[in-house]
């Protein structure tokens, strides 16, 4: 034993121990996570960051230094697509975005080396180490550091769908809670383990003083998780709904110059898709298109969208308006909206949304949202509505503006049965010689009478990995099922469009409701209300094609955490805080 603990502390001393550090917090981490899911390492990869505490205890400097190592790890290792992104979104030169890359992954990922400041700057207040001070820093770090693409370590530990379930209550934040306890539980025993003067009688003595609260803490996560799981999985819903998404893959953008020949046979597609997935399903209640799946245009006809260069095209909306009646179901769908900034009607006052809509089933618009939480340096420059002169800096970053409501989004239902349609359906070709009021007389005797028949949450790409935000949507009304469209299309054949999903997938248990994830290019996905994929099917990346399922109407109360949010971990950083504060001042009165 002895000469185990000599050799370690000679290893401790080189800077093969910091690589080994780096790599159990770093290497470790990712292969918990997506694409590879192997959970059960996550309990160990936060070690890493307790042997770089233990030996560079006290020196911040170092520490920050070697969080920001980690960091790098991290992010080069699972979030290396933003480079994907930042060359075709951000048009960057590959050594540019890489740099940028560079700079991302230091400046959005303080979290790591902020833990380890916190971490050690308490443990030696204290003058000991205890699970709260691991559990205090993981949240404080966490909860008041500012991330672009929010990932949180409790993210890893949701793979395991017990544990998962916990969420509906502690958000995800408290499952980096309980990995942060329960990891540091494990390198805590290791050192009891090895140390080389205990008794057996004493080190099995330490092992219960040391192990009973971290494994009572984790028996009462697991247990909750067990319990809301069963409660959940037996749950019966109160309706079923058919949805048809429909996944056209369609292009970034167009630069070849035959830009209307490339949006005719993108209409087309569309159009097939979804006439073979309506048929093949019954009639749908509800079609959904994903972001960008008609990218550029509107089908809103106003000022703002018809001046200056146009986007409202009327063969967008003739498109969307026989999808509807044809099925005598809901249409929802994405399309770029406008307005003029102060009254001013003017181009340079023009200003856009990325908004979604929908069309009930005649055809009739309806409801929209515009999306609220903008990806910053991708659909604004922060700032830039002031300083007007960074868009022309960097001509490349779009210039939307957030929508001002969070409402949810109504659906519709035909109040009889509709008569089968006796005259031939028009398709999207005969709007090259019908315009969309001679579609509308064609289809007079289609017309009929629509009610209410729920409302959804609409939530627009990034929207749906920001917790904070989606809860928001409840404004004393919960939703039949969420619906989240998304174009992932950026980040090129990478494991994006998978980490998306996977941070995505907790609304679902946050809310308990059903998820319809409909995606340019993949992967489409329907979520039940715990967080699991159905059938365990997705659809492929560059694939075109339509997903149609009948997902379940949950009608409950809104759940704690739709409610209060992170009041749980604000709660127990506040009484940690005045405990902590509480014990620095005592000391300092005995000294």
């Amino acid at each position: 034993m002895n000469n185990i603990l000599n050799n370690f502390r000679k290893f401790r001393k080189t800077i093969f121990y910091d690589i080994f550090c780096y790599i159990l917090a770093g290497v470790v981490s990712c292969l918990a996570f997506v694409p590879f899911h192997l959970t059960y390492l996550i309990w160990i990869s936060p070690i890493g960051l307790f042997l770089l505490e233990v030996k560079y205890s006290g020196q911040y400097k170092k520490l920050f230094l070697h969080g920001v190592v980690i960091s790098l790890i991290i992010c080069t290792l699972s979030f290396h697509w933003m480079n994907y992104m930042l060359v075709v979104f951000g048009n960057l030169p590959i050594v540019v975005a890489i740099f940028v890359f560079i700079l991302y992954s230091i400046f959005f990922n303080l979290k790591i080396p902020l833990f380890l400041i916190i971490f050690s700057a308490i443990n030696r207040k204290l003058g000991r180490h205890t699970i709260w001070s691991a559990g205090f820093s993981v949240l404080f770090s966490e909860l008041l550091t500012y991330q672009i693409f929010p990932w949180y370590w409790g993210n890893a530990v949701a793979g395991h769908t017990i544990l998962a379930q916990v969420v509906e209550f502690t958000g995800v934040i408290g499952l980096s809670f309980l990995l942060f306890v329960t990891s540091y539980t494990i390198f805590r025993l290791a050192r009891i383990t090895f140390h080389p003067i205990l008794s057996h009688k004493n080190r099995f003595i330490l092992y219960l003083k040391f192990a009973s609260l971290p494994l009572f803490i984790f028996l009462t996560f697991w247990t909750a998780g067990f319990l809301l799981y069963n409660k959940w999985n037996t749950m019966q819903p109160v309706a079923k709904k058919k949805i048809l998404m429909i996944q056209p893959d369609a292009p970034l953008e167009f630069r070849d110059g035959r830009f209307n020949e490339s949006m005719e046979k993108l209409m087309l597609r569309i159009e097939k898709l979804a006439i073979k997935g309506g048929e093949e399903l019954g009639k749908p209640d509800l079609i959904v298109l994903p972001e960008s799946g008609i990218p550029f245009f509107s089908a809103h006809n106003n000022q703002a969208t018809t001046s200056f260069r146009p986007y409202y095209r009327y063969w967008f909306e003739s498109m969307i308006y026989l999808l509807a009646v044809r099925f005598k179901s809901n249409v929802f769908f994405n399309e770029i909206d406008a307005k003029f900034k102060d009254g001013m009607i003017s181009d340079e006052a023009r200003r856009f949304y990325n908004s979604s809509s929908l069309y009930d089933p005649n055809g009739n618009r309806r409801g929209s949202y515009q999306k609220s939480f903008l990806v910053p340096f991708g659909e604004y420059i922060p700032m830039g509505e002031k300083f007007e002169f960074l868009y022309d800096i960097v001509p490349q970053i779009a210039r939307f503006i957030p929508g001002s409501s969070l409402d949810l989004i109504t659906y519709y239902k035909n109040k009889m049965e509709v008569p089968l349609f006796e005259k031939p359906h028009l398709k999207w070709s005969d709007t090259s010689f019908l315009n969309l009021n001679q579609i509308k007389e064609y289809y007079m005797d289609r017309v009929s009478e629509v009610e209410e028949a729920g409302q959804f949450l609409p939530l627009i790409c990034y929207e749906v990995i920001v917790p904070s935000f989606v809860r928001k949507f409840y404004n004393g009304k919960m939703p039949d099922f969420i619906v989240n469209i998304t174009n992932d299309k950026w980040y090129g054949d990478t494991i994006e469009s998978y980490q998306h999903l996977e941070l995505a997938r907790l609304r679902s248990i946050e809310y308990r409701r059903w998820m319809v994830r409909s995606t340019n290019s993949g992967t489409s996905v329907y979520i039940d209300h715990l967080g699991r994929i159905l059938n365990n099917i997705y659809t492929g990346l560059y694939e075109s094609v339509y997903y149609s399922a009948e997902i379940k109407v949950i009608k409950s109360p809104p759940t704690f955490y739709v409610l209060y949010g992170d009041l749980l971990a604000y709660t127990y950083l506040g009484f940690s805080f005045l405990y902590y504060l509480n014990f620095i001042l005592i000391s300092k009165r005995k000294i």
